[in-house]
């Protein structure tokens, strides 16, 4: 493990030295971000099948229904059933968590090395790198300790809330608006019954992406750059990939309500 975490290190060593002459101090940073980038780009095409089958379980939503209410006393004939409409159609259920898994080695690992004073028995040199001021190995507790919310690393922090509050009012609303425009069939048991829980998880989980202010104020800045990056990176292609699926003028009014 200590090798491969002297690599990564390297690695983005490597990266904040090329990044060096244009960012400066904020070198370290930059590449962090870069990193990111680079990730997301690589798990990008499973972004789009992940796309590709929330859009074919929006069009499915009417023969799942129907499937539903036909096999309603047999539970064990509606699943075969479902599963063979999702086979024919070429639809996985989770097809949509594949990009999220794939991304968790690559955050955990910046946790690490930003968390980690030595690697490999020599000291964490990366951990000497700062996003004006505010060292990339400290978290939002050490900013309060150094000036306060509105001190020179305090404001480091309050910018990616804002960035993060944006970006999260800017999914709330599109999520509101696609559920809306979209409604999901509910999910059953094996009773046929609705699956307890299912309903208040479908209006909570536009509220989600709020939880990322929550992990900024607990990880190391370094990994909470990857996850704000992340998240930006997210809401811009969730907009790219579902532009042909836009919500109704219907849903936009419920949602002003």
């Amino acid at each position: 493990m200590s090798v491969f975490m002297s690599a990564f290190a390297a690695l983005v060593g490597a990266m904040a030295d090329v990044m060096q002459p244009l960012f400066q101090g904020a070198s370290a940073a930059a590449a962090i971000v870069l990193f990111t980038a680079l990730v997301r780009l690589a798990v990008h095409p499973l972004s789009r099948a992940a796309a590709r089958g929330q859009k074919a379980r929006i069009r499915l939503q009417p023969q799942i229904a129907e499937l539903r209410k036909k096999h309603r006393k047999n539970p064990e004939r509606m699943q075969k059933a479902l599963m063979e409409l999702h086979k024919a159609e070429n639809v996985s259920p989770l097809s949509g968590c594949l990009p999220s898994l794939l991304q968790m080695p690559a955050f955990f690992l910046l946790y690490h090395l930003f968390s980690s004073p030595t690697i490999d028995g020599h000291p964490n040199e990366l951990l000497d790198h700062q996003l004006f001021g505010a060292p990339l190995g400290e978290h939002w507790h050490d900013a309060l300790a150094h000036g306060g919310p509105f001190g020179p690393q305090g404001m480091v922090y309050l910018g990616l809330y804002a960035i993060v509050t944006v970006v999260a009012t800017f999914n709330y609303r599109r999520t509101k608006q696609q559920m809306a425009a979209n409604p999901v069939t509910p999910a059953t048991g094996p009773d046929g019954q609705p699956v307890p829980g299912m309903g208040m998880m479908a209006k909570l989980m536009p509220l989600m992406s709020y939880a990322t202010l929550f992990t900024v104020s607990v990880v190391p800045l370094a990994a909470a750059l990857y996850v704000v990056t992340s998240t930006t990176w997210t809401a811009i292609e969730r907009a790219f990939l579902y532009r042909d699926t836009p919500a109704t003028s219907t849903a936009v009014a419920t949602t002003a309500t």
